[in-house]
C-alpha cells in the first residue's frame, strides 16, 4: 500500500497519488493531488459532499461511490486519528456509523455489526474456564482455612453491629437468581447479543491471603482432599452448583473478595446497560435487588464488609472502564488499550460506536402464523 511505512496522516501528495493509482483512480490524480494538493490528513477528512460540490464537482456517480468505499475503508483503519481531527462524530463522515442525539450530545451508534459468532464461542469458553479455575482455587483455599479456635473472626463494624439473620444468604442468592433471569431475557432478546476477568482476579486474592472465618456459625476447618483427582472432583461439584448454597455447595476460605457480590453487581450492570434508558422500573428493580442482595450477604455474616466493598468496587470499575473504552473510538486502537486490555482489543476491534439497544424475537415465526398475518 502507498506509504505503508507511514501513518496516513503523514502522507504527502505523492503518497496520496500512489494510493489513488493502487485503488484504480488514476484519472483523479491530477485533480486531487496536483491541482488541489490533497495530502494524507485532508484525504482522511474527505466526504462525499466534498466530491460532489465545488471545487471538485465529480460528475461520474460510479466513481464517486467507489472512491467513497475506498475512503471509508481507509477511515475505518484510522479511526483514532479521525477522533483527534475532530471528525469522529460527524454523521456523514463516520465509518459505518450513524448520528444520534441523546441528551443534547452526539452519540454514535454502530450501523453495521458483524455477528462474529466465533468470538462468542471464544468468550464462552473463556468464562467457563475461569469459573472452573476459580472452583479449583476455592478447593485449595479450603484446605488452608485458618483454625477457628486459634484465629477468631476479625473485627468488622457491620458484622459486630448487625445480628446475624440465618436466612439472609439464601435471600441474597434469590436476588441473584432474579437478576440472572432478567439478564438471560436480555441476552435472548437483544438484537446484538466481563465476568470472567473479575473472577480470574478473585482467584489471586483468595489464594494469597487466608482470612479467618467471619462467624462462629460457619463450621469450617481445613479439609484435605488428597490427590489432584479428588480436588478436581470437588471443583467440578462447586462449578456445576454455581458455588451457591441453594444447590448444596458449601465452601470456606474464599473471602477476599465476595463472588456473590461480583455476580449480583455484574448482572445488575448488564441489565441496566443493555436495556433502553426509558425502562426506569426495570433499572430501579435491578438496583434494588443488587443492593438488597449485598445487604443480605452481610446480614448472613458470610463475608466481611471489606470483601463486599472490594468486590463491588472492582466489578463496577472494570465494567465502566470496558464500556467507556468500547464506546470511545479514539481509544479502541490505541497502544495503551492493547497492552492493558488485550481481550478488549480482541473482542471490540470490529465495533465502531455504541451497540444500540434493539430487540427482536430470536426465533422465526411458524409458517401458519406468517400466512395468518399475511
Amino acid at each position: 500500500m502507498a506509504g505503508s511505512q507511514l501513518a496516513v496522516h503523514q502522507w504527502t501528495t505523492k503518497h496520496v497519488a500512489r494510493w489513488l493509482k493502487e485503488e484504480g483512480f488514476c484519472d483523479y490524480v491530477e485533480l486531487l493531488c496536483n491541482r488541489h494538493r490533497l495530502d494524507g490528513t485532508s484525504l482522511l477528512t474527505l466526504s462525499e459532499s466534498d466530491l460532489r460540490q465545488p471545487p471538485l464537482e465529480l460528475k461520474v456517480l460510479g466513481d464517486i461511490k467507489r472512491l467513497m468505499v475506498a475512503l471509508r475503508r481507509l477511515q475505518r483503519h484510522n479511526a483514532s486519528m479521525l477522533e483527534q481531527l475532530g471528525r469522529g462524530h460527524d454523521g456523514e463522515r463516520s465509518c459505518n456509523g450513524e448520528l444520534a442525539v441523546a441528551n443534547g450530545k452526539h452519540k454514535q451508534h454502530a450501523r453495521r455489526l458483524d455477528p462474529e459468532y466465533w468470538k462468542t464461542v471464544v468468550s464462552s469458553v473463556y468464562v467457563m474456564f475461569v469459573f472452573g479455575f476459580t472452583s479449583f482455587v476455592m478447593v485449595i483455599v479450603h484446605e488452608r482455612v485458618p483454625d477457628m479456635r486459634t484465629y477468631p473472626p476479625l473485627p468488622d463494624i457491620f458484622l459486630d453491629s448487625v445480628p446475624r439473620i440465618p436466612w439472609a444468604f439464601a435471600m441474597a442468592e434469590a436476588c441473584g437468581v432474579v437478576l440472572c433471569i432478567f439478564w438471560l431475557l436480555v441476552l435472548l432478546l437483544h438484537k446484538h447479543s466481563l465476568m470472567g476477568t473479575v473472577f480470574l482476579l478473585r482467584c489471586f486474592t483468595m489464594f494469597v491471603t487466608s482470612l479467618s472465618v467471619p462467624g462462629q456459625h460457619l463450621k469450617c476447618s481445613g479439609k484435605m482432599y488428597g490427590d489432584v483427582w479428588a480436588k478436581l472432583q470437588r471443583a467440578l461439584a462447586i462449578w456445576s452448583g454455581l458455588g451457591m448454597t441453594l444447590t448444596g455447595v458449601q465452601t470456606c476460605g474464599d473471602y477476599m473478595f465476595s463472588g456473590h457480590t461480583v455476580c449480583l453487581t455484574m448482572l445488575n450492570f448488564f441489565v441496566t446497560e443493555y436495556t433502553p434508558r426509558t425502562w426506569n422500573f426495570v433499572h430501579t428493580l435491578s438496583w434494588v435487588l443488587n443492593l438488597f442482595g449485598i445487604f443480605f450477604i452481610l446480614a448472613a455474616h458470610e463475608h466481611y464488609s471489606i470483601d463486599v466493598f472490594i468486590a463491588f468496587y472492582i466489578t463496577t470499575r472494570l465494567f465502566l472502564y470496558y464500556h467507556t473504552l468500547a464506546n470511545t473510538r479514539a481509544y479502541q486502537q490505541s497502544r495503551r488499550a492493547r497492552i492493558w486490555f488485550p481481550m478488549f482489543s480482541f473482542f471490540e476491534c470490529n465495533v465502531n460506536g455504541t451497540v444500540p439497544n434493539e430487540y427482536c424475537w430470536p426465533f422465526s415465526r411458524p409458517v401458519f402464523i406468517k400466512k395468518l398475518i399475511g
